[in-house]
């Protein structure tokens, strides 16, 4: 799985980066960009949480499959895109499906304890991230070929389709059958403490057993049962914990949002040091990943102490950047904050699970890839306006919003304890 993630945003990065500039060639407008790179993004803001409660509903094989062969498809219509209509065309599949990593994510959290969640998502992620790192310089080498980026897309497609093989290739048998047998088990005894105790991992197997039947139900039922789940999403206590994602992706985005240019602005630096500088941030991104492990141990797995103190820690350094008076307060701020967001991003995904519970991962996965993407929505409007008054303006408001999510989390301190409670005594 971390393979597969590794590739998928290889393949993604390659050809991102080079969409604006083809469109361009392909003689549309920048409004008719804009408007194109806007629906993609209200796509996935509405896909995702259907596709996510879909992968819980027809078990994680199937629903990953059809996300990558679909998406597959996309990226290949956008290698044979000669015209604006096309090109608009081959968004919409990946617009819609393209939700690959939030279901392995989801898969992931099937098969692992809560204990070692946190660890294993940090390694995804790192892997995840390299394959960001490298996938631009590749593709931008691509590029500069004769028809550089049409082979771009049509290797994006292929490492696509080699990522359905590996899904394919996973030993999904033998997790239906261990399903069966704890199925069984389970209609032998009504024991809610021999269930809880049972191996995490046979989560998974059972949503694979229970997707084998569910694939060839009716679509209505299907749509009913997923209608029910986002139900009972919406009807439980976590929307604090979907505020403070929403709040802290906001300042994040705030603060990268006019980076470039503040740089050049305040401190006369070209905008190739701030791209050196953000992929900088961006392997060390992969580095705390990689730490995520101990640095969890040593908060003896209290994921909410954990998310309290890295959201603390990046208010505080995106303040300093906003009110650095040097390039090296900068340096200083950026290297701090990359190790600081990633393990956010990663607690914020296991506090969502552990609450909300891993019967329904993929639907809260999805509901949390929603939340992002209406900060992607907000955040360039609210860096716009804030930008009116200060290059400094978006990282001041970024503070802000760090701060009521903050806030947040120390008013729901006792839920958060109580839950914490409860999972240490089940285990």
């Amino acid at each position: 799985l971390s393979l597969l993630s590794f590739q998928d945003l290889f393949g993604v990065s390659m050809v991102v980066p080079l969409m604006n500039l083809h469109i361009k060639s392909l003689g549309a407008s920048h409004t008719v960009a804009g408007i194109i790179g806007s629906l993609y993004g209200i796509m996935q803001l509405f896909s995702s949480t259907f596709v996510g409660c879909w992968s819980d509903v027809v078990g994680r094989q199937y629903s990953l499959l059809a996300c990558i062969l679909l998406s597959a498809l996309g990226y290949f219509l956008l290698g044979i895109s000669t015209t604006v209509l096309l090109f608009a065309i081959s968004r919409v599949p990946v617009g819609i499906f393209k939700h690959t990593l939030s279901i392995s994510k989801a898969l992931l959290s099937d098969l692992v304890s809560e204990r070692d969640r946190p660890l294993v998502m940090g390694r995804f992620n790192a892997a995840s991230s390299v394959g960001f790192i490298l996938g631009p310089v590749v593709g931008g080498y691509l590029t500069e070929l004769e028809d550089g980026f049409y082979q771009t897309s049509f290797i994006c497609a292929s490492i696509f389709l080699l990522n359905a093989g590996l899904v394919w290739m996973l030993p999904w048998s033998e997790e239906k059958s261990g399903s069966r047998e704890h199925q069984q088990g389970n209609r032998r005894t009504d024991s809610f403490s021999a269930k809880a105790n049972h191996d995490l991992h046979l989560k998974s197997a059972t949503n694979g057993a229970v997707a084998s039947d569910s694939l060839f139900q009716s679509p209505w039922i299907q749509v009913a049962a997923v209608l029910r789940r986002i139900k009972g999403i919406a009807c439980s206590d976590l929307w604090d914990i979907f505020l403070v994602r929403l709040l802290m992706s906001v300042a994040i985005l705030l603060y990268y949002s006019n980076f470039s240019l503040a740089m050049e602005e305040r401190f006369g630096v070209k905008p190739l040091f701030a791209g050196y500088l953000m992929s900088y941030s961006s392997a060390l991104g992969v580095l705390a990943g990689c730490l995520l492990g101990p640095i969890t141990r040593l908060y003896q797995h209290n994921t909410y102490r954990l998310l309290l103190h890295s959201s603390t820690l990046t208010c505080t350094l995106i303040l300093l950047y906003a009110s650095a008076l040097s390039i090296w307060m900068v340096i200083l701020s950026s290297t701090f904050l990359a190790f600081s967001t990633t393990i956010g991003r990663t607690c914020i995904i296991d506090l969502e699970l552990t609450i909300g519970g891993n019967e329904a991962s993929g639907t809260l996965l999805g509901v949390g890839q929603s939340v992002t993407s209406v900060g992607r929505i907000v955040a360039p409007l609210l860096s716009g306006i804030s930008q009116e008054f200060s290059p400094c303006g978006p990282p001041s408001l970024g503070v802000g919003l760090a701060l009521v999510a903050i806030l947040v989390m120390n008013v729901n301190k006792q839920k958060y304890c109580s839950r914490g409670n409860v999972k240490l005594k089940n285990q």
